[in-house]
């Protein structure tokens, strides 16, 4: 069966200008779908594919028990790919058109307390090797809220540390400018005066600002390990990531008053709904505030 599906990979690479890890994941899903749909007898082309064998795709997903957001996301790609095909010609019906997608249960993310955040960034030793490196890698992920693959993808041309910003590029190529606050500012300037000048290697650092100790440019792995080690050693026992700091970054800029919409850009979401699920975490800390203090609950306890 003739599926188009690197014409179709084309297009999100060309036209739509995704990250390679996106299109990674659209082909995952599509490979998966298109593996089902050829084992399925009725099917000999594209044009008789119908909203049943959709449907029976993702029972099997959630008979094989994938998490919510894994199936919505496998719905997506297969509706992308179907507006491809009829917008091409290549078919004459969109058999996803027809289909509502799979709505999973939205889990609030984990949250770290100022206090906490604090704890984790007080246990770093700035005497030790790298340990400046480290220090200004989390100050930069709670302080501007970037993702661990913005924060390795960081050049020494994205930094404008006078005005306190530094350039992030996003999801899609996106740029956007972010602040950073004059500690992670004094955190980087350290970092690049005492530090970088030993481990840079021009023909290996691609300009990037954080360099592990061979000179290359941190991994997404790389800091995972950097940040788990110091919340290991801060005695912080909850299952934390350098995606919480992101999380905690936006909560704590909302509980102080911040507009949903500039917390949005800094961000980088482009629908502001995703931004939207910290004000549910910034209620859920203003109901335990009230828990733990007003006096007639505490006079429940």
């Amino acid at each position: 069966m003739e599926t188009y599906l690197e014409d179709y990979i084309t297009m999100l690479r060309v036209e739509k200008n995704l990250s390679p890890k996106s299109i990674e994941a659209y082909k995952r899903d599509l490979t998966r779908y298109i593996d089902f749909l050829e084992e399925e007898k009725d099917i000999n082309n594209l044009e008789e594919i119908s909203p049943k064998h959709i449907r029976g795709f993702i029972r099997v997903l959630n008979d094989a028990h994938l998490a919510p957001a894994s199936i919505t996301r496998a719905f997506s790609s297969i509706r992308s790919y179907h507006s491809f095909l009829s917008g091409e010609n290549l078919v004459q019906q969109n058999p996803s058109q027809l289909l509502d997608a799979p709505k999973p249960s939205r889990k609030l993310p984990v949250v770290l307390a100022v206090e906490e955040v604090n704890r984790i960034l007080g246990v770093i030793d700035t005497a030790k090797s790298l340990g400046r490196r480290d220090l200004a890698i989390l100050e930069v992920l709670y302080s501007a809220g970037v993702r661990v693959s913005e924060l390795c993808d960081l050049r020494m041309i994205d930094l404008f540390l006078d005005s306190e910003t530094i350039r992030v590029t996003g999801k899609g190529n996106k740029e956007r400018l972010v602040p950073i606050g004059p500690l992670a500012r004094e955190c980087i300037n350290n970092y690049l005066k005492y530090e970088r000048p030993t481990l840079s290697k021009k023909d290996k650092n691609l300009g990037k600002i954080f360099l592990s100790r061979n000179g290359r440019p941190l991994t997404r792995m790389a800091v995972n390990i950097i940040f788990n080690k110091w919340v290991k050693a801060s005695g912080i026992k909850r299952k934390v990531s350098p995606h919480t700091f992101r999380h905690s970054f936006a909560t704590h800029l909302l509980e102080r008053g911040a507009d949903l919409r500039v917390v949005q850009e800094m961000l980088g979401h482009v629908d502001i709904s995703t931004t939207q699920i910290y004000t549910h975490l910034d209620k859920e800390h203003l109901k335990e505030v009230h828990r733990t203090f007003h006096p007639f609950e505490k006079k429940g306890k």
